[in-house]
């Protein structure tokens, strides 16, 4: 089988195409035929050696959490078959600490994610797969995992509810645009904002308001200040202190990326007098997951796929997300 693969940590640059042996199923496992495969944040850093996930010695890696696809062949004790529609749930939990015992399993004392569905063929955890009814294509699914997925968290951990607002920075990729959505589908008035002109008009289809500008006075008071019962923040570096800022006295802000910084930058006096909450959050878990296809399903949103790429194409995609160009997800189709 052939498969994008890191066989440089330099960049979009670093990615070839290269034969891999078909997989092979053991016990409890399953091979699916990639049809679509969204691409994240957490690869590019990956790709561009800002991860410490992977070392030189590694290489070629074989990334891509989020595969969707049809059954090509299952174990015996899997509970799939050959020919079922299947999304991967990418969460990878020990299943024995407290954590994965009394939950969420998001926070496994030894949680991972899933690599190597950036590929025609991939080797998952069958009780991982998650059935995909034939309404909603591979390619939308494949968008749900870590984006919708985390976004969909972020909201639940911010107990976020009708007629609540949501304050989303960076609306337009993945996690954020996923934020505005999901807070419509909660009965929430979703704030997106975006430093593009033309991505805003877009935005205003799925976001309740949209806030155009890059420099944080001009953010704050668009969205207005104390205004938010909720942010998700999916930037880190200077955001925080605009969430900081845009939240109301007790509000919470839900932290899970850090694309604009390493750290959190945040005057401590506006926020422990306001009596904020600052969480962290990484990913979700497959129940939540599993409600989210559903929902998609039901058309209660619709998981947005900016652009689609073929296997080969993959270093393209990840030079489009680095340029930071795209609106909703990026996804690649390999050809089985």
């Amino acid at each position: 089988m052939r498969a994008a693969a890191f066989a440089e940590l330099v960049g979009p640059d670093g990615v070839e195409l290269i034969e891999l042996d078909d997989p092979e199923p053991g016990p409890g496992e399953a091979v699916i035929d990639v049809k679509a495969c969204s691409i994240n944040r957490h690869d590019l850093w990956i790709l561009q050696g800002h991860s410490a996930m992977i070392e030189g010695e590694a290489l070629p890696f074989v990334s891509g959490l989020d595969p969707a696809g049809v059954v090509r062949e299952a174990a015996d004790d899997a509970p799939v078959s050959p020919g079922d529609r299947v999304l991967l749930c990418p969460n990878q939990t020990c299943g024995t600490c407290d954590r994965c015992r009394e939950g969420p399993e998001n926070t496994c004392e030894t949680f991972s994610l899933y690599h190597g569905g950036l590929a025609e063929q991939a080797l998952v955890d069958a009780d991982r797969l998650i059935p995909l009814p034939e309404n909603l294509s591979f390619e939308a699914a494949s968008a749900l995992p870590t984006a919708y997925l985390t976004a969909w968290h972020m909201l639940q951990k911010a107990d976020v509810t009708a007629r609540d607002r949501v304050f989303v920075p960076g609306a337009t990729g993945g996690v954020g645009l996923a934020g505005v959505q999901l807070a419509s589908v909660l009965g929430a008035t979703g704030v997106g904002t975006t430093t593009s002109e033309s991505k805003a008009d877009r935005l205003h289809e799925f976001a309740d308001e949209v806030v155009v500008g890059a420099d944080a006075e001009t953010l704050i008071a668009g969205a207005g200040e104390g205004s938010a019962d909720a942010a998700l923040n999916h930037l880190s570096g200077e955001f925080t202190n605009v969430c900081g800022r845009v939240l109301r006295t007790a509000g919470t802000q839900v932290v899970c990326g850090r694309t604009a910084g390493e750290s959190l930058d945040q005057h401590s006096a506006p926020f422990f007098l306001s009596h904020q909450r600052i969480l962290g959050s990484t990913m979700g878990t497959q129940p939540e997951l599993e409600r989210l296809v559903e929902l998609a399903a039901e058309g209660r949103y619709e998981p947005i796929v900016d652009e689609t790429y073929p296997l080969d194409a993959t270093g393209r995609a990840f030079a489009d997300m680095a340029d930071r160009d795209a609106f909703g997800k990026l996804v690649v189709t390999p050809e089985v």
